[in-house]
C-alpha cells in the first residue's frame, strides 16, 4: 500500500465571470444585434493548495459557502481539470459529491445499482457478489424492482450511498452528505465510513461543523476564498475558522437581516429562575431566547455573547460548540442556555443574541446591545472578572490560609 493515498501539490482552478449584453428591448435589438454573453476576466476558485492524505486517514474541510470546498472535492472526483499544479490519487476513488446525480428515473432500483456501481468501477459479477448488502444496507428490498421515479427523495439518497460505501474504495470523498435519513440511518453511514478508514480508506470530507471535524477527523484544513487559511490538527484549524466566523458575524452599522428566523423575545433569569435585570456576581444566570421560524430550514447556530457598552465581548458561545443540530421547521419555539456562575465584576452588561447560518455565511437575525443587565456589587479590584478567590501565604515555619 503505498504511504500516500491523496497528493494534492499547488493547485489552482480558476472560472470566467460573464456579463451579459442582452439586449433589454426589442429596439434595442434591432439597432444593435445579439450578442452572446463573453467573458470579460476571471476569478480563482482555489490556488495553491497542497496537503497530503495517507491511506486510514480522515481530512476535514472547513469553509463557508463559495469557499472552494466542493471544487476541490470535484477536481479530486475527476469532474473538471485543474489549472494548475498536480492531483495524484492512489486506489479506486469513491466519490459522494451529489448523491442520486447518475440514477435513471425511468429504470427499477436494482437497474440503477448495476449502473451506478459499473460506473464506479465495479465489474458485473463483483456487483452481482455486493448487490445484496447494498439494498440491505439502503433498507429497500421491497422497492428495489419498482422504478426510481417512484422513491423518495430520502430513498434516492440511501441508495446512492450504499452504492458509493459498497465499491470497496481506497479513497472515499464525501461532500456534506452523513445526515442521510434518520438519525438511526445516519448513524449507520457514519459507522460505515469508519469501517472504511480503519480498513485503510483515506478519506477527505467536506463538512459545515466544526465539531464533525474535531470528532471524526485526524487534519483539518480550513478553505477561505480559495486558499487555505489553516491546516493541521482539527480542533486548532476549528477553533481558528470558528474565531474568524464569529467576528464576521458580529453587526454592522444600520446592517438588515432575512429574518427567516426571528429572534421574537429575550428573557434573563436568576438563579432562582426569576426575571431580572440584575445578576450577583458569582452565581448563575439563564438566558431564554424565544424565535420564530418563518421558513424551513435543515440547520441553523443560536449564540450568545456578553459585551460591555463599548463593544468589547468577555463571552461568546454558539449550539455549535455544543454539538447541537436545529433542523427548524415553521413555528415558534424556545433555546436556553444555563450559566453556571457570572464571574463578572460590578458593571452593566449585554446580552447579544444571534441566530446564523450553520456555516456562519448568512445572519438571520441579532440582537445586539438590545438585552442589558447589571452584575451587583464587588470588590474593587479592577479587571473584568471576579472568580472565587483563597490566598495562601507559606512560610518556612507555618501555613496561613487567609
Amino acid at each position: 500500500m503505498s504511504p500516500i493515498a491523496v497528493s494534492v501539490q499547488n493547485l489552482g482552478k480558476r472560472f470566467h465571470r460573464f456579463h451579459s449584453n442582452r439586449p433589454r428591448t426589442i429596439m434595442e435589438a434591432a439597432l444593435s444585434g445579439w450578442r452572446r454573453l463573453k467573458p470579460t476576466d476571471y476569478f480563482w476558485a482555489l490556488r495553491n493548495v497542497s496537503f497530503t492524505v495517507a491511506p486510514g486517514q480522515m481530512l476535514g474541510v472547513l469553509g463557508h459557502n463559495g469557499a472552494g470546498k466542493s471544487t476541490l472535492l470535484q477536481l479530486l472526483g475527476g469532474v473538471g481539470r485543474a489549472d494548475e499544479g498536480s492531483i495524484q490519487i492512489n486506489g479506486r476513488i469513491g466519490a459522494l459529491l451529489d448523491l442520486g446525480a447518475s440514477f435513471h428515473a425511468d429504470l427499477t432500483g436494482r437497474e440503477n445499482v448495476f449502473v451506478s456501481a459499473i460506473a464506479a468501477g465495479l465489474t458485473r459479477r463483483e456487483v452481482q457478489r455486493r448487490f445484496g448488502a447494498i439494498v440491505e444496507f439502503a433498507e429497500l428490498e421491497p422497492f428495489i424492482d419498482s422504478p426510481l421515479r417512484t422513491y423518495s427523495t430520502g430513498m434516492q439518497m440511501r441508495l446512492a450511498f450504499s452504492i458509493a460505501v459498497h465499491t470497496a474504495p481506497d479513497v472515499l470523498l464525501v461532500d456534506e452528505h452523513l445526515s442521510v435519513g434518520d438519525i438511526a440511518f445516519q448513524t449507520k453511514c457514519l459507522d460505515r465510513i469508519m469501517d472504511l478508514k480503519a480498513n485503510g480508506c483515506a478519506i477527505v470530507l467536506i463538512s459545515q461543523s466544526a465539531e464533525q471535524i474535531c470528532e471524526l477527523c485526524d487534519q483539518g484544513l480550513w478553505l477561505n476564498q480559495g486558499q487555505i487559511a489553516a491546516l493541521g490538527e482539527p480542533h486548532a484549524v476549528a477553533d481558528a475558522y470558528a474565531r474568524r466566523m464569529a467576528a464576521k458575524s458580529l453587526p454592522q452599522p444600520n446592517q438588515t437581516y432575512s429574518r427567516e428566523i426571528e429572534i421574537t423575545g429575550v428573557e434573563i433569569l436568576d438563579a432562582n429562575h426569576n426575571p431580572t435585570r440584575y445578576i450577583s456576581s458569582g452565581e448563575g444566570v439563564t438566558f431564554v431566547i424565544t424565535y420564530e421560524v418563518h421558513q424551513p430550514l435543515t440547520d441553523a447556530i443560536f449564540s450568545v455573547s456578553i459585551s460591555h457598552e463599548d463593544g468589547q465581548i468577555y463571552f461568546n458561545t454558539h449550539t455549535a460548540i455544543a454539538g447541537l443540530s436545529l433542523p427548524l421547521e415553521i413555528g415558534t419555539g424556545q433555546i436556553i442556555l444555563k450559566l453556571g456562575r457570572l464571574d463578572l465584576v460590578s458593571n452593566q452588561y449585554f446580552a447579544n443574541i444571534g441566530v446564523f447560518a450553520r456555516d456562519w455565511s448568512h445572519t438571520y437575525d441579532y440582537h445586539w446591545h438590545q438585552h442589558a443587565f447589571e452584575v451587583g456589587w464587588t470588590p474593587a479590584t479592577g479587571g473584568i472578572l471576579h472568580p472565587p478567590q483563597q490566598w495562601e501565604i507559606r512560610q518556612k515555619s507555618s501555613s496561613i490560609s487567609v
